[in-house]
């Protein structure tokens, strides 16, 4: 057997079982193979990218465009994707001619790798190991994606996220950083993607929290300007008292 048609076999068996792993609807072999257009898109895209390097390049975008049209999912013969890659629903998927993505790498319906240039040079992002990138996410330009990071669901990231970060919203902005580090040994995929911090949240809770703090030093200033006011009466009262002492000696 040829070595590529052996590599391509074991890559096959492999994108099968990355479905069992991380989709629990997922029941038997014939079921993924016929009736799953990730799992379809990314043997288009195999193929597709297997006659790009070969210099049949025509061929490869023919075939990237049958993909397409069967699934839904649009990914640029050239564009460079790693093992254990693994497509949920995937209608509206689009993966530009330049990204690259690395191994164990989940993404969902709606997402895209776009580019920012006209030049024909590296315009698309690189999403590197055991990355979530959640449904109708966005990340545009060759930005780098670190490894562990899970963007939110709609985010449009338009900068780099560092490793082990969570983004979320528009502009992406990093939420949290340094999450849990994985064994990349171990091949552990967190698919809790929409346990996402709000930071919109955060913000009004501590705005909540700042106005609570004014106002019990308002309370605190006013109880206090109270009791000034207590004393200014009573040495009023007082002087008054000793004026009429001393008109009644004068007399």
């Amino acid at each position: 057997m040829p070595v590529a048609s052996f590599y391509m076999w074991n890559t096959v068996k492999e994108d099968i079982r990355v479905v069992f792993e991380r989709d629990p609807a997922a029941r038997n072999l014939w079921e993924i193979v016929f009736t799953y257009p990730g799992f379809h898109a990314l043997f288009f895209h195999r193929v597709a990218h297997f006659l790009w390097l070969k210099g049949f390049k025509g061929l490869g975008r023919f075939v990237s465009h049958v993909g397409r049209f069967l699934t839904g999912i649009e990914i640029r013969p050239a564009a460079r994707i790693g093992r254990r890659f693994f497509i949920d629903h995937g209608m509206g998927v689009v993966i530009g001619e330049t990204a690259e993505i690395g191994d164990d790498v989940t993404i969902y319906q709606g997402v895209t790798l776009g580019g920012t240039s006209l030049k024909k040079e590296k315009r698309h992002p690189t999403v590197e190991d055991c990355v979530i990138i959640g449904a109708g996410a966005t990340v545009l330009g060759p930005v780098s994606i670190g490894r562990n990071s899970k963007i939110g669901s709609g985010s449009v990231v338009v900068h780099s996220v560092p490793p082990n970060s969570t983004v979320v919203g528009i502009p992406g902005r990093v939420v949290e950083g340094e999450g849990v580090h994985r064994d990349p040994e171990a091949h552990i995929i967190d698919l809790d993607h929409h346990r996402l911090p709000d930071p919109v949240a955060r913000a009004i809770g501590s705005l909540a929290e700042y106005v609570q703090k004014l106002d019990k030093r308002v309370n605190e200033l006013s109880a206090r300007q109270g009791g000034l006011e207590e004393r200014q009466a009573e040495e009023k009262e007082t002087l008054k008292k000793i004026l009429e002492v001393l008109r009644n000696s004068g007399t």
